[in-house]
């Protein structure tokens, strides 16, 4: 895959997972039981469409509240609960930009601060740091985009 669809991917998801960055993390007895619950359904109201015993729903509960169930199963039981599964990856900081341009940053953070201490043995060691790793991050990262 070239760099520049690289970009436009990463650029895409970034806009795609806007949104779900504000989501709700998962409820502690899980998803199902809480969407159950609040639509004042029955184990076997969602056992019935899905032709399985209540004894089944309560085990995909379970199953889902200790990461053990499958996304199909998930996908299915929000089926029968009228819902859609929502699925996705999303950057615990920042950007899938920012995921990508980190190897690049802490390369030239550790190489600049290598120069750095060399100068500052000598008692050279310059005042902008920060901007020396910055500068040197950006044209690493516009070096990788020209390869």
């Amino acid at each position: 895959m070239n760099r520049q669809f690289r970009s436009l991917r990463r650029s895409q998801l970034d806009r795609s997972v806007a949104a779900a960055k504000s989501f709700p993390p998962r409820p502690s007895g899980g998803w199902i039981a809480a969407v159950r619950e609040a639509l004042g359904l029955s184990l076997a109201d969602i056992g019935r469409p899905l032709h399985v015993p209540k004894q089944n729903v309560q085990m995909f509960e379970r199953a889902e509240a200790t990461d053990r169930i499958t996304l199909a199963t998930l996908r299915k039981v929000a089926g029968a609960m009228g819902c859609d599964l929502v699925y996705g990856f999303v950057p615990k900081s920042g950007s899938f930009e920012e995921l990508a341009e980190r190897p690049a940053r802490e390369s030239a953070s550790r190489d600049v601060q290598r120069v750095v201490h060399t100068m500052a043995l000598e008692d050279q060691k310059p005042e902008n740091t920060d901007q020396l790793i910055e500068d040197e991050a950006q044209r690493r990262l516009h070096r990788d985009k020209t390869k």
